[in-house]
């Protein structure tokens, strides 16, 4: 599971003196998840260039610009900066002070901070190799605002405790305010170049997901385990690089016979996809889901996807059959089931009995429990193993905010600052033409057809209707990554697949059963941009009153 942390800007930041790093350190072990701290600030105005040690933004509580000074730091009627045979004047208060009203200024002065008025701004002095007592106070720098050796162990504390009684009247600045803050002093997200931001977004995302791929270095003895974690967490792609690693072997393991499994036709498309970049010795031995699992034996090929008899009963007791008859040489030491919350109970009868030891060989579930829109509430009859993974690595900021009321347990917002989630209100019978709209109007905008994606909660969208009259099942996923075309999907088939651009129209006039769920799923599928687009009272009975408030629906 991975730590708890601030938001870093940069996140490895590069320090001029031992001084700063030790203090960030400091700040970036204590400070809350939803803090943030900027690194080496340069702004300048018409009164010269200001370079900022540390800017500390904490949500409710208030701003506070840090100057850090090492270790040959003294006051003697002024403050001295000494070294070896040299003794000069510095001006650590007047530097904290002046770099805090030029950037409060200039943040204020951006049209992007609009009407918001004056928030909660402070300054403070940090000297962490050197201590001036408790009694140390001076006109223009109270002993709450200057943090010495003794101090660090409760740095954040009194940084804390100095900003939020020093507001001046001015009010406590929200996490708005914040995300406000960060964009105009970071130049985050603009409308000019979309495509450019939501790129280095991606890049960010993958680089933190293969991090997390950490935990299977730690689970390499386990051959029994359930990874839980909410939408956006990374779990298709630690799914992906279990399979690679049981695959091609490891140094206490040999290589193994394993099957990577999944329900919907889409994810496995993209499975397949990405497994057949691999080297061939990495590819594991099936990628499919689970019906294609049983037609390698002789399953039925059966097209009616609404026969639940068929898919529930009648197909998992077919390969359970076919499965218990396999040769050695066609059986697996490993199966990996991502979305596993997808499968019946009887599907894992077939699963477990091609496994060549139903007792000893790998079974690796990847799950999320808010996930599950469909009537089914199968569990692996085995003891498995579970852990946990609450950090949001695929999605902004906004967009994660949003879902996270119907996440299953708390999520730390990882991926990145976007554009705000958009809301449009209309009608149930008039939501997929407000759609079409919005989609026209996003590509005038800049967004490429293969970043935008249109999903429905109800009934189809026309032109998935038409796509697969045409070419079929198998065709139609070919659009998904057309880079051509806008995909129209439902919510049912995308789980575990992501778009940078989701315009979610919920075409339903009521409430229907597992309806949260699957607001959920289509939310969370948008990395960068999500716009919503449904009758707000549907909405917000669906959804809940937080989640209503979140989009702005009064």
């Amino acid at each position: 599971m991975l730590s708890v942390m601030p938001r870093l800007i940069p996140e490895q930041p590069t320090f001029v003196t031992e001084s700063e790093r030790v203090v960030w350190e400091q700040l970036r072990k204590d400070l809350r998840d939803d803090d943030v701290v900027i690194a080496n600030l340069r702004l300048t105005d018409e009164t010269k260039d200001h370079e900022i040690d540390l800017i500390v933004l904490m949500p409710e509580v208030g701003i506070c610009v840090l100057e850090v000074k090492g270790s040959g730091i003294t006051y003697d009627n002024g403050w001295w900066m000494r070294t070896p045979g040299q003794s000069r004047p510095v001006y650590p208060v007047d530097q904290a002070a002046d770099g805090k009203y030029a950037v409060r200024t200039f943040t204020e002065n951006d049209r992007r901070w609009g009407s918001r008025g004056r928030v909660n701004w402070t300054h403070s002095v940090v000297t962490p190799f050197t201590e001036f007592g408790t009694n140390f106070t001076l006109p223009d720098l109270p002993r709450s605002a200057l943090h010495d050796r003794g101090d660090q162990p409760d740095l954040v504390g009194r940084i804390r405790q100095h900003t939020f009684r020093y507001r001046q009247d001015a009010r406590p600045p929200s996490s708005d305010d914040v995300d406000a803050i960060v964009d105009i002093l970071t130049g985050n997200w603009s409308g000019y170049d979309q495509s450019a931001e939501a790129e280095e977004r991606a890049a960010t995302a993958n680089r933190l997901t293969q991090e997390q791929a950490s935990i299977l270095q730690v689970t390499r003895l386990l051959n029994r385990i359930e990874v839980r974690g909410g939408a956006g967490s990374g779990k298709t792609v630690l799914a992906l690089e279990q399979a690679r690693q049981l695959t091609s072997g490891r140094n206490d393991r040999p290589a193994q016979r394993v099957a990577l499994l999944c329900y919907s036709l889409g994810l496995a498309a993209h499975l397949k996809r990405v497994v057949a970049t691999w080297p061939r010795r990495q590819r594991p031995a099936f990628v499919g889901n689970f019906h294609e699992f049983g037609m390698q034996w002789g399953a039925p090929d059966y097209a009616d996807r609404t026969n639940s008899r068929f898919w529930d009963i009648e197909l998992p007791e077919t390969m359970a059959d076919l499965a218990h008859a396999l040769p050695d040489g066609h059986r697996y030491d490993a199966v990996i089931v991502d979305e596993a919350q997808d499968f019946a109970d009887l599907w894992w009868n077939p699963v477990l009995a091609a496994l060549r030891d139903e007792e000893r060989s790998g079974v690796y579930v990847y799950s999320d429990e808010n996930q599950r829109i469909f009537a089914r509430y199968g569990r692996p009859p085995v003891d498995l193993i579970p852990l946990v993974l609450d950090h949001n690595l695929r999605n902004t900021k906004q967009i994660c905010e949003v879902f996270s009321p119907m996440a299953p347990s708390r999520m730390y917002a990882r991926g990145g600052h976007g554009p705000a989630v958009q809301f449009v209100a209309t009608t149930p019978e008039g939501a997929i033409d407000r759609a079409d709209e919005e989609i026209d109007r996003l590509l005038d905008e800049g967004w490429k057809e293969e970043h935008l994606c249109l999903l429905t909660t109800g009934a189809r969208h026309p032109e998935q209707v038409s796509r697969t009259d045409h070419s079929g099942q198998q065709g139609y996923w070919e659009t998904y990554w057309d880079p051509e075309q806008v995909f129209y999907g439902h919510v049912l088939g995308c789980k575990g697949l992501e778009r940078k651009v989701v315009v979610l129209c919920v075409n339903e006039d009521t409430v229907r059963d597992r309806g949260r769920e699957r607001l959920y799923v289509g939310m969370s599928r948008a990395t960068d941009l999500l716009v919503v687009v449904g009758a707000p009272e549907v909405i917000r009975a669906t959804g809940g009153p937080e989640v209503a408030t979140r989009l702005g629906i009064a």
